[in-house]
């Protein structure tokens, strides 16, 4: 199949959707109700509602492709060669505290390999996109990514797991990082992260605790913008392994890579 054929289509539905739920977001966020769904793990109606107005915009135009959400959505009936992975909203500690960093996560694998990603920020209005093989853009301005940036002049940032204490190795990996780059940080939103990345806002992301809604969308867009996403030790990336290095270029992996895997 060529996708070429249907790429406008699954594109332009994709910003529509994202832009709804974004919507939604903004709706809900002054008013919102809260329930626990495990240790600090947050739900809310908006989450829930955002979801499924994303699944009915897509499954209304695309009814025999697979898809897979955060909020139990799971369906997998038939031989489509495309697989939606959404998160409704990236970064829902932020959201929930009305901390302005989250957004909606929207990607699109073909034959099991990242293709297409839509992340869309409602509180800054920025619509972040890729193709794979086509280039990605922040609100259809074209994103271009540095080439050369080592270690030591760069801004990068790490996903903790929640309750992580003092003898986790994801927080050892933090510390081990944090006197060798420029700065290193912790944002709560993977998707925007990854997103920053492909913008040349962010030199690189790592985690190893992330679910594959939380990455999909984002990895689409940072390939897509030429940027470099492999495991932790260098290995190929896997959307459903909770295993990630995503940099800006090819210097910079595989100097964080040296170190990270420092690290057992």
């Amino acid at each position: 199949m060529n996708t070429h054929n249907v790429t406008p289509d699954l594109m332009k539905v994709a910003i529509a959707s994202a832009r709804e739920a974004g919507g939604i977001l903004q709706d809900w966020v002054s008013h919102f109700s809260v329930s626990e769904k495990g240790p600090q793990d947050l739900v809310t109606d908006a989450d829930l509602a955002s979801q499924k107005a994303i699944q009915k915009y897509l499954q209304s135009r695309f009814p025999d492709h697979h898809y897979l959400g955060e909020e139990g959505l799971s369906q997998t009936e038939g031989k489509s060669p495309f697989r939606w992975i959404i998160d409704p909203l990236d970064g829902t500690s932020n959201y929930v505290h009305q901390f302005p960093f989250y957004a909606v996560s929207i990607g699109l694998e073909y034959e099991g390999k990242p293709y297409l990603g839509v992340i869309y920020d409602p509180n800054r209005d920025e619509m972040f996109t890729g193709i794979v093989g086509e280039g990605a853009y922040c609100n259809d301005v074209e994103m271009k990514l540095s080439q050369a940036t080592p270690l030591s002049e760069s801004l990068v940032v790490a996903s903790l797991p929640r309750c992580a204490d003092r003898t986790d190795p994801a927080v050892a990996r933090f510390l081990n990082i944090l006197p060798l780059a420029q700065h290193v940080q912790r944002t709560g939103s993977a998707a925007l992260n990854l997103a920053y990345v492909a913008a040349n806002r962010l030199d690189g992301f790592w985690s190893t605790s992330l679910k594959p809604w939380d990455q999909s969308a984002g990895v689409a867009i940072l390939l897509a913008a030429g940027g470099v996403v492999t495991k932790m030790d260098s290995s190929p990336f896997d959307v459903d392994c909770p295993d990630l290095l995503a940099c800006s270029n090819p210097t910079l992996q595989s100097e964080l890579s040296e170190q990270l895997c420092l690290v057992p």
